[in-house]
């Protein structure tokens, strides 16, 4: 699409290939169309606080008869979640994120806010919880956020949770299993269980078990679960080739903080798989993910040996 000053008219056929462009689809979120008092149309970026007569959508024409990429070619490593997310409208879908209030969780819950999704922040300190709410409605005004504490240390907390989103009679469409620990010291939590294991996991675990009948009555619905590569670096059977529960929750002797997070992240896809077997006939998907190397976030603050590393490594790994 180019502009000629001197005729002032537009070309939206390419000059050598020909190929034709055309705006379509809504407006990007946060975008709206006004007119002003001589009848010219003109468009309000509420997010970026901006004024601009040009139709913002023509950063995204799309050809007449346009070849679809497919998904592999379109998205790589370096793709954003506002990349990702261009052009889609979760106008009506509710999510529920845990650990949302900062890192990878905080930056999904904003992005899929800024697309129109009603996005539950589901933290366990409900003042950060409400500031990260604060930080999305800056960058939009009319973003549908709202924090709700979930500790998934306490399976009691968790059962509270399930029950305040239930009372709120709203369907799920999308749960995201993000919050971690890492690099933590040995503790046990209210449950009599080591805080790894627990928090990564199990209460993952049985926070999609409380709220399963809501995915399944929300169908098309989706579980995300956030594990890592380093789930490669661990075992969890015994020498028999049993699953070994002593590994899963280890005492304080037994305990290797590095190794207690892979076996989280390993019980993360294993759960990720039997829950996707389970309720995919029933319209509910569940996928894991690796959310990119050495990603430089605050997950690490436990142990300053990684704290070294992932400074080290910042220059080479993704931004948040």
């Amino acid at each position: 699409f180019s502009c000629s000053h001197l005729e002032e008219k537009t070309q939206w056929e390419h000059p050598k290939s020909g190929k034709r462009k055309r705006v379509a689809g809504d407006l990007p979120y946060g975008w709206e169309q006004e007119t002003d008092e001589n009848g010219q149309v003109y468009f309000v970026d509420h997010i970026n606080k901006r004024t601009t007569y040009l139709d913002p959508r023509l950063a995204f024409t799309v050809e007449d008869n346009p070849v679809k990429p497919t998904t592999r070619q379109k998205y790589d490593g370096n793709s954003t979640a506002m990349e990702i997310l261009q052009g889609r409208d979760l106008s009506g879908k509710v999510v529920i994120i845990t650990g949302a209030n900062s890192g990878i969780g905080f930056e999904t819950a904003k992005s899929l806010a800024l697309h129109g999704a009603c996005v539950i922040l589901a933290c366990r300190s409900l003042a950060r919880g409400k500031d990260a709410v604060q930080r999305i409605l800056g960058e939009w005004h009319k973003a549908k956020v709202e924090a709700m504490t979930l500790d998934l240390a306490s399976l009691q907390s968790v059962q509270h949770f399930a029950e305040a989103f239930k009372s709120k009679n709203l369907p799920l469409h999308i749960l995201i299993c993000n919050a971690a620990v890492f690099g933590a010291p040995w503790s046990l939590t209210e449950d009599g269980l080591e805080s790894t294991f627990q928090v990564n996991h199990l209460g993952h675990f049985y926070l999609v078990q409380l709220l399963e009948d809501v995915l399944r009555q929300s169908s098309p619905a989706r579980v995300v679960v956030v594990s890592s590569e380093s789930h490669r670096f661990t075992e969890i059977k015994d020498s028999s080739g049993k699953l070994d529960f002593s590994l899963l929750s280890p005492s304080k002797k037994e305990y290797w903080a590095m190794l207690a997070y892979n076996r989280s992240k390993l019980c993360n896809i294993l759960f990720s798989n039997e829950l996707n077997r389970r309720l995919s006939p029933h319209g509910v998907t569940s996928n894991s993910v690796h959310p990119g190397n050495m990603i430089y976030s605050s997950i690490h603050r436990n142990w300053w040996v990684y704290t070294l590393l992932f400074t080290l490594a910042r220059p080479f790994t993704k931004s948040m």
